[in-house]
């Protein structure tokens, strides 16, 4: 069965970086469109980043310039480089991929 697994996040402080890891078994992540979500506490849920199999990405408003994504075809993994941080950015952290799965998630949380 598909299964995503994320990792990597944590608390830093704010102008820090973390980069997210989401592990794909069961499915090829180089043919398929994948994304990276978020969901802070009292707000919608957000789109951070999304990369499609031909290796086109793009991004939020709000982390443009700070975050960047990619995939390492090989490992079948799928990045996100987080930069900059912000108290902002505090969030738990989605992977999904167009098949219409999801990881379980990963905290991410930005002190000031």
């Amino acid at each position: 069965q598909v299964q995503l697994v994320e990792s990597g996040g944590g608390l830093v402080q704010a102008g820090g970086s973390l980069k997210l890891s989401c592990a794909a078994s069961g499915i090829t992540v180089s043919y398929n469109t994948m994304a990276w979500y978020r969901l802070a506490p009292g707000k919608q849920r957000e789109l951070v980043a999304r990369i499609t199999s031909s290796g086109s990405t793009n991004y939020g408003d709000s982390v443009k310039g700070r975050f960047t994504i990619s995939r390492d075809n090989a490992k079948n993994t799928m990045y996100l480089q987080m930069n900059s941080l912000k108290p902002e950015d505090t969030a738990v952290y989605y992977c999904y991929i167009n098949q219409g799965y999801w990881g379980r998630g990963t905290q991410v949380t930005v002190s000031s």
